[in-house]
């Protein structure tokens, strides 16, 4: 290899090698992968070709092989079937370096955005009814066809994520292989294996093909679809998909994870626990200084009994925005110091853990006041065992799928297709929900009837003994469009979060305001009611997560406080004597939310807060006491 040659080479395994290495390339390939994307060379046509496989004769004897044989397809139904086969004459040899091959994408997109693609794209749609082998014939994109992709594309779909950027762009992305890519079928003794490569110089990704064994003329390419999962029953749930199965047979109970699972998260957090202090005893007329990185907080704490200081080591109180790690160090050295955070808060802010504990206040289906939530990673085949009963029985079975970990409804997606949740299960880590089907409504005099969600801020003075105060202002989101179960990837009918979104209407109404209207739109249903069952909720699941010594539940460290946003929405449900009840269902628990708004209306909210939660005081703030 020449000099230059070598450089390109360690330039391009500086920026790729982490990925290659985690997609196990073998590196003899390295080099020649690297001249390939540098040159844009698609040589695959050189060794493979597309073979077009003709229905076999209804008649033939050995009915249930052809089962087989007709389940092993991608896209079982009246569709022509394909196979690429090795055409070289010489075959194809995996120890020679060059057996490495690009494999170009035909549609590149985040699910949000399928549909306007499809539309607007200029032949975007036709290619995509050739590929999936869908009847198309007009020149102009109709509802039909457009919905068949979408329903169809998840046996087509492949994902990648980007490391770096802001949280809009860490959102995953789906593409579709070109004609030869998507032809390339399932089996699971595969010949070839293939990875997405993200090349930096021309920031463009790629599929990379390469073989597993040497191949003669005539064999076929194939991979294995379920790469990575040895487990018998995951490969049966992940493989759904292009082979349909039923799994009734698997329980689809979920009881509360083992004790291992809490100790595994605390260790991947790394998050050190405190020792055991006893609860610092401060003068009552103190002056704290807080240290904090909060503007928010720098703007609107105006209370006599805190300061700022920039000095971190000299503060009595650490308000920070990220998450605190080392609390034994911290209770080691400064045991007085209090912080707005407890260990194992997680439990509560993050969906599958949240899930996880809510089970002990309702059995392995959960409370009522959570909607069925499943572990796409380790619920899989209980989850799918419950959709295809509840499909059985003719239930309804949408259901909305959300990342562990994200905020402001990114990357969270509705479907009635099972196909489409299993394949998101690639992506990011993900929890499964039933999607509220029959909302609590608003109306809206300028739309109709809307969804609607609420947020409480919720103060954690304490853990042993457990002290939950809620603010007594709650915010309002609405939907702007109309509710129905249809048009599922219509933001704007089916979520709430209007602030981030561009454009976009934000409707904005005072709690005081909603009030009356709720109780004039609902007079069967006074708010007090209402609003008593929603604390009766967040009572119950503090209580939950708190039942139980660190690392399975928050732990009651008594120099941490916390403040919490609680996002929940009305359902329609019925009681257990038969009545017709609005049952609060939370959606999920925030971490240092956002308090513009709080802010901006109530221009004493961090005052009260810090107040409630670091000087006991809560006799002139607008706060609550629920447990």
């Amino acid at each position: 290899m020449s000099g230059d040659g070598e450089e390109d080479l360690s330039a391009f395994v500086a920026l790729h090698g982490a990925a290659l290495r985690a997609s196990r390339v073998p590196t003899r390939y390295w080099e020649s992968l690297c001249r390939k994307l540098r040159g844009e060379v698609f040589d695959a046509g050189d060794y493979f070709g597309i073979m077009q496989v003709e229905e076999a004769d209804e008649e033939e004897d050995d009915d249930e092989e052809m089962e087989e044989e007709f389940k092993k397809k991608p896209n079982p139904g009246n569709e022509p079937c394909f196979k690429v086969i090795v055409t070289n004459e010489n075959g194809l040899q995996a120890s020679n370096p060059n057996s490495i091959f690009l494999i170009d994408h035909a549609w590149t997109y985040r699910v949000e955005h399928a549909r306007q693609q499809l539309l607007h794209v200029p032949g975007l749609l036709h290619r995509m009814t050739d590929l999936m082998g869908i009847d198309f014939h007009g020149e102009i994109p109709d509802e039909g066809s457009i919905e068949q992709v979408l329903r169809e594309m998840w046996k087509y779909n492949q994902t990648y994520q980007l490391s770096q950027g802001t949280a809009e762009e860490k959102v995953p992305v789906w593409y579709i292989m070109d004609e030869f890519g998507s032809r390339i079928q399932h089996s699971d003794q595969p010949s070839f294996a293939t990875a997405p490569l993200f090349y930096m110089p021309q920031q463009i990704a790629y599929t990379v093909l390469w073989p597993l064994r040497d191949l003669e003329t005539g064999d076929e390419v194939t991979r294995d679809y379920a790469y990575g999962e040895t487990d018998r029953l995951i490969r049966k749930c992940v493989l759904l998909p292009w082979v349909p199965t039923e799994v009734w047979d698997v329980n689809c109970f979920t009881p509360e994870p083992s004790d291992e699972h809490y100790q595994a998260i605390l260790a991947e957090n790394k998050e050190k626990l405190p020792i055991t202090i006893n609860p610092p005893v401060y003068d009552k007329d103190k002056v704290f200084k807080v240290f904090t990185d909060i503007q928010q907080v720098l703007n609107n704490l105006t209370h006599p009994r805190f300061v700022f200081t920039d000095n971190e080591g000299k503060a009595d109180i650490l308000y920070n925005f990220s998450h605190f790690k080392d609390y034994r160090k911290l209770s080691e050295e400064r045991p007085e110091v209090m912080l707005n955070q407890f260990p194992c808060e997680n439990l509560l802010t993050v969906k599958d853990c949240l899930a996880s504990i809510s089970r002990r206040a309702g059995g392995p289906d959960g409370p009522r006041w959570l909607p069925r939530t499943f572990n796409l990673q380790t619920e899989l085949p209980q989850f799918i065992s419950y959709f295809q009963q509840r499909d059985r029985r003719g239930e309804d079975n949408h259901w909305i799928c959300k990342p562990w970990n994200l905020a402001r409804s990114l990357d969270t997606h509705i479907t009635n297709s099972l196909n489409n949740i299993i394949r998101h299960r690639e992506s990011s880590p993900k929890v499964v929900c039933k999607y509220i089907e029959n909302p609590v409504l608003f109306h809206r005099e300028d739309v109709g009837m809307v969804k609607f969600d609420i947020r409480y801020v919720v103060l954690l003075r304490s853990v042993k003994p457990l002290k939950l105060y809620i603010y007594d202002v709650f915010w309002l989101r609405f939907s702007n469009r109309a509710f129905s179960l249809d048009d599922l990837d219509d933001y704007e009918k089916h979520f709430t979060v209007m602030n981030y979104a561009p454009g976009v209407t934000l409707k904005q109404v005072h709690c005081e305001e909603f009030i009356p209207l709720f109780e004039k739109q609902y007079p069967e249903y006074p708010w007090a009611t209402v609003q008593a069952n929603i604390f009766k909720a967040f009572a119950e699941l503090f209580q939950v997560a708190s039942a139980k010594p660190a690392p399975l539940g928050i732990c009651d460290y008594p120099s941490s406080r916390a403040i919490y946003a609680i996002d929940l929405m009305l359902k329609w449900d019925t009681s257990r004597d038969g009545k017709r009840i609005m049952q609060p269902q939370i959606l999920e628990v925030n971490f240092n939310p956002d308090c513009d708004r709080a802010c901006k209306y109530h221009p004493t909210f961090f005052n009260d807060v810090f107040s409630t939660l670091f000087l006991d005081e809560t006799d002139s703030c607008h706060v609550t006491c629920i447990v």
